[in-house]
């Protein structure tokens, strides 16, 4: 497994690992099962919590659910033929997560409780540096795997330190805290909203949402699954793969609704409109609740109880956002004042921003968040320019507005297992480092193609763009594109570092030199 090596500050002894992985979601497990796949066994995966599932072990509140279908949203080397419904709950989803670790020999390998405090690249050595909440470790290849969807964001409200109640944020749900017969204030309409108000309605005794801007509401064509299924599907394991092809195929075909031909979604909208009308019989209220802007905007969220919910007596519907606390009264934009007993922020994460970066310092001396400080971009949205052998796995414009990310994630795993065998047959001590060329012209062709986009033309604001307005979130174009141009590391687009010093042997040729007629890749000191 790891290496011990002496230290040469103080002569003891510290780990070195080839490859660590930084989370233990879907990402991150991925990277571990691809990992043991190449014969690669030298590697550890950090998380930062109690419990490996990311995002499905942090999200437990009432009504968390997947909005992608169970046979999709699963790895294609781990069918599970028995998921129970065709949306999975977050409580299914987490156990077959902790199956990935227990099936594929994982367990060994992860450190929980182990939060990345700083990572830091040593030019010299070539390696990075790794200061955790357990210790240090150095590591030639970093592949961070913390996911977008890892850090809550809530809003700095004024007067907020003043509230006598109960404040907490959807993915860091408080069970202790018992909601029947309270006042409650949520904060927000996005996917995790419109789960929790249906569930916490009929506890509640009055239930207020501050909405900013409606989401569209599509039904949602959840069931049981049958034992019959799940009986064909564990004695024909192909009729699981067809299911998930089918599922896949469906959405590959609408990707050009929303990439290329945006107002081709009007009668989704009108789908949407029945989908409220049927349960929505207030004008007053159907007209808060109906969106302004293209359907595929925002992220098209599914259900078939949150109208109903809103319908409710003990509901009130706040078509602003909050604005200000005094003590126990929460004041929206628009001047309404309500009393609450306890605030629940459904108000995303940092997507844009995320708190990994400022954690990650690279060949300059800056850090990665410095490095985007103008919008995340990276090279096939997977590596940093000035952060030598560090890959991110769902890194910027590796989102989607349709389909499941597990099979952005594969093919991210695609691309990582192929930049290892290129560092292998490089040989010696060596770093691939992403010319800052090959990253902008990467990044201009993903945002040329942006333009015509839903998310870009919609006449939204929305969690995919960043603080300049710019999509650094969602890929414009299908999952067969984006697994096409993550199949190979083209070397042309890398620098090759090798330790300073006296010259080193000649540099084997890569597979990529041999397929491109032997160009030569120039190296760096």
């Amino acid at each position: 497994m790891a290496e011990r090596e002496r230290g040469p500050e103080q002569g003891r002894e510290h780990e070195h690992v080839r490859v660590a992985v930084i989370g233990s979601g879907f990402g991150g497990l991925g990277a571990a099962v691809r990992l043991r796949r190449e014969g690669i066994t030298d590697f550890v995966v950090l998380e930062r919590a109690a419990a490996v599932g990311g995002t499905w072990r942090d999200n437990s509140y009432p009504g968390c659910a997947c909005d992608v279908p169970s046979h999709l949203y699963s790895f294609s080397f781990a069918p599970n033929p028995d998921w129970p419904r065709t949306f999975s709950g977050q409580e299914h989803i987490q156990e077959y997560l902790e199956r990935i670790a227990d099936t594929f020999r994982l367990r060994s390998h992860i450190r929980l409780d182990t939060e990345v405090k700083l990572m830091r690249w040593d030019a010299e050595r070539l390696r990075w540096e790794i200061e955790t909440s357990t210790g240090t470790l150095t590591a030639d290849v970093v592949v961070s795997a913390t996911g977008p969807l890892s850090d809550p964001r809530t809003p700095d409200v004024p007067g907020i330190d003043t509230f006598p109640g109960k404040i907490f944020h959807s993915a860091r749900w408080d069970h202790d805290y018992d909601l029947r017969g309270k006042r409650v204030a949520m904060i927000g309409t996005g996917a995790s909203a419109i789960q929790i108000v249906p569930e916490i309605q009929r506890r509640v005794g009055r239930l207020t949402l501050f909405q900013r801007t409606p989401p569209w509401v599509m039904p949602r064509a959840d069931r049981a699954i049958s034992g019959a299924e799940r009986w064909l599907h564990k004695q024909l394991p192909f009729t699981t793969q067809a299911r998930r092809g089918i599922l896949w195929g469906i959405r590959e075909l609408q990707v050009q609704a929303f990439t290329k031909r945006p107002n081709e979604l009007g009668l989704v909208e009108r789908i949407a409109k029945r989908n409220m009308y049927r349960a929505i019989k207030d004008p007053a209220l159907r007209a808060k609740l109906t969106p302004t802007y293209r359907i595929g905007c925002k992220r098209i969220l599914l259900s078939n109880t949150y109208y109903p919910a809103l319908a409710r007596p003990n509901v009130d519907v706040v078509a602003s956002g909050l604005a200000e606390v005094r003590g126990d009264t929460v004041i929206a934009a628009d001047g309404t004042e309500t009393e609450v007993d306890a605030i629940i922020f459904g108000t995303g994460f940092h997507v844009t921003d995320m708190p990994i970066a400022e954690r990650v310092i690279g060949d300059g001396g800056h850090t990665l968040m410095e490095s985007w400080k103008d919008g995340m971009n990276a090279l096939r949205g997977a590596t940093a320019a000035g952060f030598p052998n560090w890959m991110t796995i769902i890194g910027p414009n590796t989102g989607l507005g349709n389909s499941s990310m597990i099979l952005m994630i594969e093919s991210q795993l695609n691309y990582m297992a192929d930049y290892l065998r290129q560092l292998d047959v490089l040989g010696g001590r060596v770093a691939l480092a992403a010319r800052e060329s090959a990253v902008s012209a990467w990044n201009t062709r993903v945002q040329e193609r942006m333009k015509r986009t839903v998310w870009n033309t919609g006449g939204c604001t929305s969690w995919y763009l960043d603080a300049n307005g710019v999509n650094t979130t969602v890929w414009p174009g299908t999952t067969t594109e984006f697994r096409a141009a993550t199949r190979r590391v083209d070397l042309s687009e890398y620098e090759v570092l090798r330790p300073p010093g006296p010259s080193v042997a000649a540099t084997p040729v890569s597979r990529t030199e041999k397929e491109s007629g032997g160009a030569k890749v120039e190296a760096g000191a």
